[in-house]
């Protein structure tokens, strides 16, 4: 078989899976609206920095709708997938507590859903062992977020926890028992690798109920949220600088704003394929107050990049301004912030150890 007709199959293959994916997601949203209390979300961020209107337009506004459904909410603060490709931490303490404080200013409600992170669990992290008797090398280099990062080293050896995030993903995943992941296409690999442990785990150790497996298999909330660039015209990013963090002050986003790429064309119109920038900027203002960017375009008609970037500013500011004002208040309430973190991380302990038992007893290793 030549490389092409290989490469034919292939993306045959992912289509049809892709095509199954939509499919069974599309079920699920429905299953929601007839029955939340079947579900439960397992969703997170790594606190590499402070949360940006991208985190914010492509998956919390989501998680909080979900959350406002009825679904049971799984948040983890992935404090220890910060060190899979960093050489140090950073100011890790403030990130932590600065992302807490943003998932709860943007209105997920901490008496019901369970924040907790990484590192206070340690019957979470524990799962790394058994679960890594279940895959191969090869299959973890064939993960794409792994392969991209290598490709990236440029030669720079890669970290045994970066080789294994993955298996890390799926601990998070399994370790709760949640059975809807909210995930982006690309992102289905990652979900797949955790509903392949599950099955191995099932068949090689068995069960301590013959009637349930230890783990229930894990499926895709595809997310339909659109792509939304940085102010610079390429993808949104803390490094680049090309951000509006949700923690940023009105005039600190104006200034952001007021930098942002434009063109030479005076008449503003909504075209993604020609004129990115430009549209972009209208996506954000449109995210943000509700409006069609096209309308937004002809609102402003000819009135050239200023007049767009002043209308993106007003839209973004207005929409930030009550998450700022609740963030404000958590800011200055940092025991509250404590509070609801070790509630959370004791919640997540008693499930995670609940699990472990589970899992020992399958491997036949509760010895007393």
């Amino acid at each position: 078989m030549s490389i092409s007709d290989a490469e034919k199959m292939e993306r045959s293959t992912d289509s049809a899976s892709l095509a199954r994916a939509l499919q069974r997601s599309a079920e699920i949203d429905k299953a929601i609206d007839e029955d939340p209390t079947r579900f439960r979300v397992l969703t997170g961020d790594r606190p590499t920095g402070h949360l940006h209107l991208g985190h914010y337009f492509g998956t919390i506004r989501n998680r909080v709708l979900l959350q406002q459904r009825g679904v049971e909410t799984w948040q983890l603060i992935a404090d220890y997938q910060v060190i899979t490709d960093r050489d140090g931490v950073g100011p890790l303490k403030e990130r932590v507590f600065s992302l807490l404080a943003d998932y709860i200013a943007a209105g997920l409600d901490p008496e019901k859903a369970v924040i907790f992170n990484h590192s206070a669990v340690p019957a979470l992290n524990q799962l790394m062992l058994p679960f890594l008797s279940l895959v191969t090398e090869a299959e973890l280099h064939r993960n794409p977020t792994v392969k991209s990062e290598l490709e990236a080293t440029d030669g720079r050896a890669m970290s045994g926890l970066m080789l294994t995030y993955p298996v890390h993903q799926a601990a998070d995943i399994l370790f709760c028992r949640a059975n809807v992941v909210p995930v982006g296409q690309d992102q289905l690999p990652h979900l797949e690798q955790a509903r392949l442990i599950a099955n191995r785990f099932d068949k090689r150790y068995g069960r301590v109920d013959p009637k349930h497996p230890v783990f229930k298999r894990p499926e895709a909330l595809l997310s339909e949220a659109m792509l939304v660039l940085g102010l610079d015209g390429q993808k949104m990013s803390k490094s680049r600088g090309n951000t509006i963090e949700l923690r940023m002050s009105a005039d600190e986003t104006a200034a952001r704003i007021k930098k942002a790429k434009t063109d030479a064309d005076r008449v503003i119109t909504f075209d993604p394929v020609n004129r990115p920038e430009v549209s972009n900027l209208l996506t954000l203002a449109s995210l943000a107050n509700g409006e069609a960017p096209q309308d937004i375009a002809e609102r402003i008609g000819d009135g050239g990049g200023g007049v767009l970037k002043a209308v993106v500013t007003e839209a973004i500011n207005d929409m930030l301004a009550p998450i700022r004002a609740r963030r404000a208040e958590l800011e200055a309430n940092h025991d509250y912030l404590v509070s609801v973190l070790r509630r959370g991380n004791e919640r997540a302990n008693e499930v995670a150890e609940e699990t472990l038992q589970d899992v020992l007893a399958a491997m036949q290793m509760t010895y007393y």
